[in-house]
């Protein structure tokens, strides 16, 4: 997955003239911070040159993961076609470039963010997007959410800067705001998995219908230590690669989330939750089904249609 092209060339502007040195520095200081989920109430972006970091090394995987979460609630609610979005945490503002890549019917945006850096990186970079953008500077650990209800509520790799307690509170404000639907989005780490399965009950409780990647609202067949996670592969631009210090063209960025709304989406069979084995005639896969299990399932030409789905099929579709 690459970046929208217009976004891909107002990050390229943004760091022309850049030293990549600098560039590599800040990225290694925001990796090791994003890593240990330091929570020592400083900005992760606290800088001009730790925003230009993050927009060099962290955005391009970022957008896939929230574009990939948003992809599958589409598939799930063709019906869906939001007019505004709601973002808190909003960085330089991913989730207002994925999801108005995922819906054209996006008109409006009130983007959530605490960090004057990275904040001005976004709105520079929201210049080239049709959407009107409001920005409202909003620190998540101290701030009350108050705004308008928006058809699409996003909350993308937050979480593990605060604490649950922080942490569900904030879930709950943005539950208020949503008037439909309404995604989570966390590293795929164990620990991203727990947070984003606190989240899924909470809005369980507060009645959500579960949209993605679940294919049932009852309880998580998964067990520790194996953990649920999707997994994306995303294209490294030259200044990319630099910055990481990085060979190979690609990266793969692990994420879990959690999609919820106000109302029912189309019901599916079972989504496949690991990379697909495929032999002669044959595809192995592991599915969490509607029937609220995990299993392994050996699919053969025998299936007919559905071989052939599965033929095609990847981590993180459904069957």
């Amino acid at each position: 997955m690459e970046l929208p092209a217009l976004l891909r060339q107002g990050v390229d502007a943004l760091l022309s003239g850049v030293p990549v040195s600098d560039l590599s520095r800040a990225s290694d200081y925001l990796s090791r911070r994003y890593r240990a989920e330091v929570r020592d109430g400083k900005f992760h972006l606290s800088d001009e040159l730790a925003a230009k970091a993050y927009i060099a090394a962290r955005l391009p995987a970022t957008y896939a993961a929230v574009r990939a979460s948003l992809e599958m609630v589409a598939e799930v609610r063709p019906d869906f076609a939001p007019r505004k979005i709601l973002d808190a945490g909003a960085g330089p503002g991913t989730a207002l470039w994925a999801s108005s890549d995922c819906w054209s019917s996006l008109d409006s945006a009130l983007l959530f963010e605490g960090s004057a850096s990275i904040r001005q990186v976004g709105e520079k970079l929201a210049e080239a997007t049709a959407v009107q953008v409001e920005w409202r500077e909003h620190d998540v650990t101290k701030d009350k959410i108050s705004a308008e209800k928006a058809d699409l509520v996003t909350l993308a790799y937050v979480l593990d800067e605060l604490s649950e307690t922080q942490g569900m509170g904030l879930v709950e404000q943005l539950w208020q705001s949503c008037s439909d639907v309404m995604v989570v989005v966390e590293p795929g780490t164990p620990a991203g998995w727990e947070r984003i399965l606190k989240v899924r009950s909470l809005l369980l409780e507060r009645g959500a219908h579960i949209l993605a990647p679940c294919a049932h609202g009852l309880a998580c067949p998964i067990k520790s230590p194996d953990w649920c996670h999707f997994s994306r592969r995303v294209a490294r631009s030259r200044i990319h690669r630099l910055t990481k210090l990085a060979e190979v063209p690609w990266e793969d960025e692990k994420f879990i989330f959690i999609a919820a709304s106000r109302q029912a989406g189309l019901p599916i069979e079972a989504r496949i939750i690991a990379p697909p084995k495929a032999g002669s005639g044959k595809v192995s896969v592991k599915l969490c089904g509607c029937d609220g299990a995990a299993s392994e399932a050996l699919i053969t030409k025998r299936d007919g249609d559905l071989f052939k789905k599965a033929r095609r099929a990847e981590w993180g579709d459904y069957l």
